[in-house]
């Protein structure tokens, strides 16, 4: 349960076998929009929320699943009623809703990242941007050796900062010049521990801004090759802030769900690749789901 969406994959999951989806299915939820002005999840929200997820285990009981991993993420997270809302959830769905802390979110993203690549790609440096928080990691191992959480993700940025449709220049610069100070200690400290021998983008935002840039459409599958350069996101951003969201959603690779976020995950894009010195990202298919089932494999399965 993600602060855009609730999405349930259902997998044949084996030792050593690769999570390739049997069922994928997700619905819009935008809950990051939900929040009231204290950041509480507003009962709209709240109900909205319990539909979803009382969607997603009736699929999965029809599915057969043996086991449900039910996870939430910074939308959830970080409201301050997050246990009221965790209890209804359980209360009208039997759903008990398990919130990943930020390092958390991270740590597991890079786990499947690794995965994704291999040890050959030595260090590993992964940017993962959601819809409430960035995630930021790096690291020769498994493990990664150095894991952020900022709250920096595309709805959340777009809910706080953009008043108008398209934004407003001086606010576009006004939310690069306070990116850039969220990022400052994080992005200091993992470049301190030395180049990536890969840097990597995970998530919808990194893939979309990748498609908008150039890159294989989604129906060309996840081993196609798939890469975002800063000029070309530069470019990018200088195009689609000057455009509605209405607009947006007319270029390919671009959802109506999303496109109003786009300009908001694009700055956030821009501003840590430019913080860490990152010239160019492998996109990765695989992000926080696969690092989920691929951690809960890994612990065996009865």
């Amino acid at each position: 349960m993600g602060s855009n969406t609730v999405h349930l994959v259902a997998v044949d999951a084996r030792p050593g076998g690769r999570p390739t989806p049997m069922s994928d299915w997700k619905t819009s939820l935008k809950l990051v929009e939900q929040l009231d002005k204290d950041g509480n999840i507003h009962p709209k929200g709240v109900k909205k929320l319990v539909s979803a997820v009382g969607e997603a285990k009736e699929l999965a009981d029809k599915l057969d699943c043996n086991e449900l991993i039910a996870f939430a993420t910074s939308a959830v997270r970080s409201a301050p009623n997050s246990e009221k809302v965790i209890g209804e959830v359980e209360k009208q769905t039997g759903v008990r809703l398990q919130v990943l802390s930020g390092e958390e979110e991270a740590r597991l993203t890079f786990h499947a990242v690794r995965r994704w690549y291999g040890w050959s790609a030595g260090r590993i440096t992964n940017l993962d941007i959601g819809g409430g928080s960035l995630e930021l990691s790096t690291g020769t191992d498994e493990a990664p050796d150095l894991a952020f959480s900022l709250d920096l993700g595309a709805g959340r940025l777009t809910h706080n900062w953009f008043d108008t449709d398209p934004p407003g220049k001086k606010k576009v610069n006004m939310l690069r010049d306070y990116i850039d100070a969220e990022l400052a200690d994080a992005t200091a400290q993992l470049r301190d521990r030395g180049p990536a021998g890969l840097a990597v983008g995970t998530s919808k935002t990194f893939r979309t801004l990748a498609r908008l840039t150039g890159a294989a459409p989604s129906s060309e599958g996840p081993f196609v090759k798939r890469s975002l350069t800063a000029p070309g996101l530069r470019q990018l951003i200088a195009f689609i802030s000057r455009m509605t969201a209405a607009d947006r959603a007319d270029l390919e690779g671009v959802s109506s769900d999303r496109s109003h976020q786009i300009v908001a995950g694009a700055l956030v894009a821009e501003a840590s690749m430019r913080a860490l010195g990152l010239e160019h990202l492998e996109i990765c298919p695989w992000a926080l789901r696969e690092g989920v089932i691929l951690s809960r494999i890994d612990k065996g399965l009865g």
